[in-house]
């Protein structure tokens, strides 16, 4: 593992990445939720046929806003599902079944479109979590998410009691997992997607330690008007820079009233708004 690491810093140090990595030379659009469930996200709430037509006219508004840069369309669906139920083990949390997770690929596949797992612990960890993953991660179009809202280990509570908690530490643990699979299974870099938008979410950000092999994403998660989005993004994803950035559109939640609203692209690009622009933008 230290040795396939070297190797690694020294590739990227002479070309800049290694080959095959997706950002920066892409902005990557996604639809978010579970294609099993209408109240998690876009992915599931409507019919798929109209979601899917709703995606392709969102690529394209995207591209069109910024047309120098690819857009590559993701879907990202909730895989690992923090729970209001213990379940037997206690851990507050439920993994999809091969069927859904199947289903989901295969829409992924029919768009030309990224996946994205993403994953809520509750009580349990990423230690015990990721590892159901990594048959699916084999695959080269398919990528992490882990979201700190729902890892409740540290606050001994049930998922949506408080707001969970990821350290350095446990960045580093998925980064080294994901690294793991590129290296034995000779793959281009891995994204990882970890969920902000609190102060608390994530701690000690400076101890994270990036590797070639893995992307990381950090995206401001949270909900409301313009205004308030913009200043948690400068409050935790711009003072707090980990390597690359996101940004999060709500459908139900940001255009509840005025002056709430649905940002557009070009609101989102305005570096006067957010700077730097952020490379992942995902619709909820």
């Amino acid at each position: 593992m230290r040795r396939d690491s070297l190797r690694a810093d020294s590739m990227a140090r002479k070309t800049g990445q290694l080959p095959g990595a997706l950002l920066p030379g892409h902005r990557i659009v996604a639809f978010y939720g579970n294609i099993r469930s209408k109240g998690m996200g876009i992915l599931g709430r409507e019919p798929k046929d109209q979601m899917m037509r709703k995606f392709d006219k969102v690529v394209a508004e995207w591209q069109a806003a910024d047309p120098n840069l690819p857009v590559l369309p993701a879907l990202h669906s909730v895989t690992i599902t923090a729970q209001g139920a213990a379940g037997a083990d206690g851990k507050y949390r439920l993994m999809n079944s091969k069927s859904t997770i199947e289903e989901t690929r295969a829409w992924a596949k029919e768009k030309n479109a990224i996946l994205f797992m993403d994953v809520q612990v509750g009580l349990s960890d990423l230690p015990h979590e990721l590892p159901k993953l990594e048959e699916y991660l084999k695959d080269p179009t398919i990528h992490l998410g882990i979201d700190p809202e729902f890892a409740m280990q540290t606050k001994g509570v049930r998922p949506g009691k408080k707001i969970g908690t990821y350290d350095a530490k446990d960045v580093n643990y998925a980064i080294n997992f994901l690294a793991r699979i590129v290296s034995e299974n000779h793959l281009p870099p891995k994204l990882l997607m970890v969920h902000r938008f609190t102060q608390g979410m994530l701690t000690n950000y400076k101890n994270i330690k990036l590797d070639p092999r893995v992307q990381v994403i950090m995206d401001m998660d949270g909900w409301g008007n313009p205004t308030l989005k913009k200043d948690s993004y400068k409050a935790y994803i711009e003072k707090q820079p980990v390597q690359y950035t996101g940004f999060k559109l709500f459908y139900e939640y940001d255009p509840k009233q005025k002056p709430h609203h649905l940002m557009t692209p070009a609101e989102v690009l305005d570096t006067t708004n957010l700077n730097p622009r952020p490379l992942y933008v995902q619709y909820q």
